[in-house]
């Protein structure tokens, strides 16, 4: 698989979704999560997935995001079907293709900024100079001076920024956003909107989860999703 560049004008499917069902088996009867789900998510969308909870927005995300296998259905990342990979060959193509930004951060308590950013590089092939990468990530994110300072050491924001660049070492095909605002204050919270909106300008494809509609704004496609099924899919025009 050749990895894909970050180029606005290349509209390729990135990620698709194919007939995709979640099905839990909890003996006496079956919980479905997902139903049926069909979607494609093309080079440079700033797509946002929302509903309520329990509507099988997260499910989706960890699908898409190589977290969590379908029952049915197939998933095909950068043109490759990877519905039939093993646990250890999904984790390198997540690891690879895939950036992730989660609510709570998710950072290590007693690494810094830096060595934060780095996780995803420790199972690369790529011998670039990450650290390098990591140095220039986080200080264009405006955290030149933390590069050193460990999460407790570092605020919500500052945290979250962290997790953003983390999302970006690896140049990955996607980045999903969860809840990227959620545990932030209002001015911490604009701020992580307005990097997401300017990855997306430099032609980052970035799918953003959330129950938060107004977060859901700055999407150019909104995909509302309720009961486990797609109810709309809209574009701005």
């Amino acid at each position: 698989m050749t990895k894909s560049t970050v180029k606005k004008a290349n509209k390729k499917a990135v990620l698709e979704l194919k007939d995709v069902s979640k099905i839990y088996d909890l003996g006496d009867e079956k919980l479905t999560i997902l139903k049926n789900i069909s979607v494609t998510i093309n080079s440079g969308e700033l797509v946002a997935i929302v509903g309520p909870s329990g509507s099988g927005k997260s499910t989706l995300m960890h699908i898409m995001g190589l977290l969590d296998k379908q029952t049915s259905g197939q998933v095909i990342l950068d043109g490759n079907d990877v519905s039939g990979l093993s646990e250890e060959a999904l984790a390198k193509m997540r690891n690879q293709y895939i950036g992730f930004i989660f609510q709570q951060f998710n950072l290590l308590a007693r690494t810094t900024a830096v060595e934060n950013v780095l996780l995803p590089t420790l199972y690369s092939t790529d011998l670039t100079d990450k650290t390098a990468r990591a140095k220039e990530l986080l200080t264009t994110l405006g955290l030149g001076e933390r590069l050193n300072n460990k999460p407790n050491q570092l605020s919500g924001g500052q945290q979250q920024r962290v997790a953003i660049a983390r999302s970006l070492i690896n140049n990955p095909s996607v980045i999903f956003a969860d809840e990227p605002t959620g545990n932030l204050d209002s001015k911490s919270g604009h701020e992580v909107v307005e990097i997401l909106k300017k990855l997306n300008a430099e032609g980052r494809t970035i799918v953003i989860v959330t129950h938060d509609l107004e977060l859901a704004k700055i999407a150019h496609r909104v995909i509302k999703i309720l009961d486990g099924e797609i109810v709309s899919d809209s574009r701005k025009s």
